[in-house]
């Protein structure tokens, strides 16, 4: 089977999610990165290119140098991944799309709600395969969680808490990776919602099966001078009734990346951790615990295909974001058996963002969550 030739946008020196990308994509070696146009500085592309250990002629100096050069050559890039800020993921997506190679985009769809709208528009007429990089839903652990709800295990679900707090951002943003985050010319409408909320956000809908119908927002900007929130909290009312809340803050000094989500259903809950990914608790109405753990006998189909190492061998971020890129591969081939998240994701991504960041600034209490 000969491995898919990626094609990067985005991902220069001093990136922090390009090189993730790249670890991700080539680690079952179905996919190899060839070419590139990592920076809007030709310089800058050619030294990435150089890191990345490609042939010089494919850093590229600008995406539609890329594209056209790429068509021409026999060995030419079979899709794009998309690593850059939020605004320049619509124009990205836009180009690839029209020259007809499927797309692999960093979370969340775009900037701002209008142009997730038009790049759902352009996917759909493309009809070609678009995946989004929502990390969490490849961890094995996750995919299990997601199967046992969906089997019955845990009944009818009652509450689901999501948090995700981080301290990076406690101070004034300091760093190419902590400065366009807080920069809405770069990151869009929302700070903290868009860079980590919406990843709660898609886990809780991922593992639950269930939409979110309503919600009431309190975002905010704590850091002073800052504009973007960097602290929020969201009240969640589910499809089915069940309540929730999700929150997500980047001032929360001392905390790391604690992604971490609870669901309690009439039968049992599960409370599971991505700084500790390879367990998750299972409680029983009867009062017992139970520790799930990676490579576990008796683990479903889809948390067997994501593991890679027997049990007691950690796999974590790099492993879950390789999920994500075979799944994708299993696209490009037309195999079935893929979990990426897709662009009906990114748009309900795009959507809290939108409402959250309304409702919270006009003080709309509890609205509706659009289909």
């Amino acid at each position: 089977m000969s491995r898919l030739r990626m094609g990067m946008i985005g991902g220069g020196p001093g990136a922090f999610i390009g090189p993730v990308h790249r670890i991700a994509a080539e680690l079952d070696r179905e996919i190899e990165l060839v070419a590139g146009a990592f920076s809007s500085d030709p310089e800058r592309s050619r030294k990435a290119g150089e890191s990345y250990r490609i042939e010089p002629a494919r850093a590229y100096p600008d995406v539609a140098t890329m594209l056209r050069e790429e068509a021409a050559r026999e060995d030419g890039i079979d899709f794009v991944a998309v690593t850059t800020p939020n605004h320049h993921h619509l124009p990205a997506v836009r180009a690839a799309l029209q020259v007809g190679l499927p797309v692999i985009c960093d979370k969340p769809a775009t900037a701002t709600l209008d142009e997730a709208i038009e790049m759902a528009e352009l996917v759909a007429s493309a009809g070609l395969p678009f995946a989004l990089t929502y990390t969490y839903s490849g961890y094995p652990l996750v995919r299990e969680m997601r199967a046992r709800i969906a089997a019955g295990d845990l009944g009818q679900i009652r509450k689901v808490i999501v948090e995700y707090p981080q301290g990076w951002l406690a101070q004034q943003a300091e760093g190419k990776q902590a400065e366009w985050r807080v920069d809405p010319g770069r990151a869009g409408i929302g700070g903290c919602i868009a860079d980590i909320g919406v990843h709660a956000f898609q886990l809780a809908e991922f593992v639950t099966g269930l939409k979110v119908t309503r919600i009431m927002a309190d975002l905010g900007a704590v850091v002073p001078g800052r504009v973007l929130d960097d602290d929020c909290q969201i009240l969640l009312r589910f499809e089915n009734g069940a309540r929730g809340a999700l929150l997500a803050s980047q001032i929360s000094v001392g905390e790391r990346n604690g992604l971490r989500i609870r669901v309690y259903g009439e039968k049992g809950g599960i409370d599971w951790r991505q700084e500790s990914p390879n367990a998750f608790a299972l409680y029983h109405l009867d009062g017992r615990t139970e520790l799930v753990q990676a490579g576990d006998p008796g683990l479903g189909a889809a948390a067997v295909a994501a593991s890679r190492t027997p049990g007691g061998h950690p796999e974590g971020y790099l492993e879950a974001f390789a999920n994500l890129y075979r799944d994708f591969a299993k696209q490009l081939r037309g195999e079935p058996g893929s979990l990426v998240p897709g662009m009906a994701d990114g748009l309900r991504g795009m959507q809290l963002i939108d409402l959250a960041v309304r409702a919270s600034r006009e003080e709309l209490g509890w609205i509706d969550f659009p289909a």
